[in-house]
């Protein structure tokens, strides 16, 4: 792994009416062409994404957008691309004509996205030709850079409001962020197994070894068949022992009653999403309704193997321990709302490859839907008679 991957970057969305200069703006930004820019209206019709590093926000990600008021059979599909782009952004830029007033359309759109606590900058294109006085009023309430795509000027400016930001973000936290300190030794059990992928370790293992050496933590990593040789071994006591989910059963075995066990999707239930929301789900299901439907939601696309975790593992030891009979049905995205509500619960996987804004999004049309919602982690501590002792860490 050579580069943050897009999960552990904060998303700045640029959005705005068609022809408002995002395009140009994003080309002047990285200083190369990234974007089709063209005065025919709607030449954006899916979102583009680059990265850079942005000063103290370090690692960003910089999404570009369809215009908000794009029209027709297709350009209503591209609004509500835009729409979830812009409901799961950590910073949004309302990229706006300086020369006119502002449109309704972004008033609206504005005033909802304020409701949410989105961080807002302004970026005014069009500098070169005379400001329209409520514009500059509307703007002055935030902050704003204005911008002449022409000369490239203002580039600079809109970076700066940008970096000013950084402290009033809310930033990730880490994957054992307050369970260690230095010194500490954590061991992994990492099982490398068909769903490994070829020579690498998965997203939450990199992350956590590397968290563990930022923290001047000692880590042993070891497959599960090796764990009891090498635990037995060790001199000291590990502060915590981390595994797969899928190995809970054979790691809790071999290693003492007293000893502090967790996984890496449960680390990841608490970085990306809301832990105490997550452990609400698991009661849910001492409660399942006779022909409950329950949802599988994975947040990222991967081959799926024949004894895979979400759609093979995971619904086949729900129906051994839960005597109701329930259907199953499997998703990388949120249904309709109508659609729904119809599930009783919602089982995510641990959400390593979105940004906790997007799982944190994720979860709130959950909740707002009525529907219970776990994580893959959790209902494997469960099934295995691992709670409270996987969660005792936190």
């Amino acid at each position: 792994m050579t580069t943050t991957p897009l999960s552990e970057r904060l998303k700045i969305v640029f959005f705005g009416l068609r022809n408002s200069g995002k395009s140009s703006l994003l080309n002047h930004l990285f200083e190369k062409e990234i974007a089709i820019v063209s005065e025919t209206p709607g030449t954006t019709t899916d979102t583009v994404t680059r990265t850079m590093e942005l000063g103290k926000l370090g690692p960003v990600a910089i999404i570009d957008t369809a215009g908000i008021d794009d029209t027709g059979d297709l350009g209503e599909l591209r609004v509500q691309k835009t729409t979830s782009t812009i409901e799961t952004a950590d910073v949004l830029v309302l990229v706006s004509k300086a020369s006119l007033p502002p449109a309704n359309l972004e008033k609206e759109i504005l005033k909802n996205m304020l409701s949410k606590n989105k961080k807002i900058v302004f970026a005014l294109t069009f500098a070169d030709q005379e400001s329209h006085p409520s514009k500059l009023e509307w703007a002055k309430k935030f902050s704003f850079a204005l911008i002449d795509n022409i000369h490239k000027t203002g580039i600079l400016d809109l970076k700066k409001a940008l970096i000013d930001l950084a402290d009033q973000m809310d930033v990730e936290i880490t994957p054992v962020e307050g369970l260690v300190r230095e010194n500490d030794l954590v061991v992994l059990v990492t099982p490398i197994d068909l769903a490994a992928p070829k020579g690498r370790l998965i997203l939450p293992q990199v992350e956590t070894i590397r968290d563990l050496l930022d923290k001047d933590c000692g880590v042993l990593v070891v497959k599960e068949r090796e764990l009891k040789y090498f635990y037995d071994s060790l001199k000291i006591k590990p502060k915590l022992v981390v595994t797969d989910s899928q190995a809970f059963h054979k790691v809790a075995a071999d290693i003492p009653e007293d000893q502090m066990l967790t996984s890496f999707s449960i680390l990841f239930a608490r970085k990306k999403g809301d832990l105490s929301f997550f452990l609400e789900g698991v009661q849910a299901l001492k409660n399942v309704p006779e022909g409950s439907k329950i949802l599988i939601l994975e947040a990222c696309s991967h081959h799926r193997q024949a004894d895979d975790l979400g759609s093979v593992k995971i619904p086949r030891l729900f129906q051994q321990l839960i005597p109701q009979k329930v259907s199953f049905d499997f998703a990388r995205e949120l249904p309709p709302r109508e659609k729904l509500r119809e599930y009783f619960l919602a089982i995510n996987c641990a959400g390593c490859m979105v940004t906790r804004a997007q799982m944190l999004s994720r979860l709130k049309i959950l909740k707002e839907n009525g529907v219970a919602a776990t994580n893959y982690g959790l209902f494997l501590a469960w099934a295995n008679g691992l709670l409270p002792r996987a969660i005792a860490p936190f």
